[in-house]
């Protein structure tokens, strides 16, 4: 699985910056003042989790976030 496989949740951080994250993946997530540089920031750490896993012999987990509330 790719980052694009994954839905992306993002939200204000109050009283400056954003939070990017992969509700799937426990710890995947980014917190900078912009929301561009959230999201860069977490593929980042999407690419060493998926990294550890893959040397771990790991597969990620799927993704089954279901948006309710937009």
């Amino acid at each position: 699985m790719s980052f694009d496989d994954y839905k992306l949740v993002m939200y204000r951080n109050r009283p400056d910056g954003w939070v990017a994250e992969i509700p799937a993946i426990p710890g995947c997530h980014a917190l900078m003042p912009t929301a561009e540089a959230a999201v860069s920031e977490l593929a980042k750490v999407f690419q060493l989790i998926e990294e550890e896993h893959r040397e771990s012999g790991l597969a990620l987990p799927l993704d089954t976030t279901e948006i309710v509330h937009a």
